[in-house]
């Protein structure tokens, strides 16, 4: 049954106020992003933005879940491959407000108490998932041998992921996907018990 008065109002606006603040962060930056432009977009006052998310913190949040959801439906499901995690990190670089605003949430996340602590810490759970799904389809297809230790390079890879979006936003000539594609190879290659033999395409193998 389809919901419907009130509920489903505020459901339809909930999601109107995330839809432009993405738009809006994503171009200027979350700390360039008024309450007031966002409500006005929205057709709304302050007061009645904070109705439906009570502090900037619970709405920055709220939008990096949904960045979060996008870019899984968009370019990992159904299942999660190494070009997929590439071409996120590609739109990434049209969106550089949202990736600032990553950037400064995980790092204040880090403190005890902290409103985006608990998101952060189910995130990295996830994305530590997501890229050992990436590295077992590797496997299934035949990029990725068998000696690999996938919770730990699952952790490498997002680390090196978050280290290149930050390196990126104080110098755009960084130029992420393609040091990723290096690393990602280093990891395919010494998969492998002996890389001169057994990578698939290697002279002899």
């Amino acid at each position: 049954m389809s919901q419907r008065g009130p509920y489903a109002k505020g459901i339809a606006k909930r999601r109107e106020i995330i839809d432009v603040t993405l738009d809006i962060v994503a171009r200027r930056g979350w700390r360039q992003t008024s309450n007031a432009e966002i409500a006005s977009r929205v057709g709304l006052s302050q007061a009645g933005l904070v109705h439906y998310y009570g502090t900037r913190e619970e709405l920055a949040i709220a939008v990096l879940q949904s960045k979060d959801q996008y870019d899984r439906q968009t370019f990992f499901d159904p299942n999660p491959t190494f070009e997929g995690f590439i071409d996120v990190i590609t739109h990434n670089t049209s969106v550089p407000g949202l990736v600032q605003l990553y950037v400064e949430c995980a790092s204040e996340a880090t403190i005890d108490g902290h409103a985006a602590r608990e998101f952060f810490e189910g995130r990295v759970a996830r994305i530590r998932a997501l890229f050992a799904k990436v590295i077992e389809n590797g496997q299934a297809s035949g990029d990725v041998g068998p000696d690999v230790d996938i919770p730990v390079t699952s952790s490498i890879l997002m680390a090196a992921a978050d280290g290149l979006q930050l390196q990126w936003l104080l110098d755009r000539s960084v130029d992420m996907a393609a040091q990723l594609r290096l690393m990602w190879d280093g990891i395919c290659t010494h998969s492998w018990p002996d890389a001169s033999t057994s990578v698939p395409g290697a002279a002899g193998g």
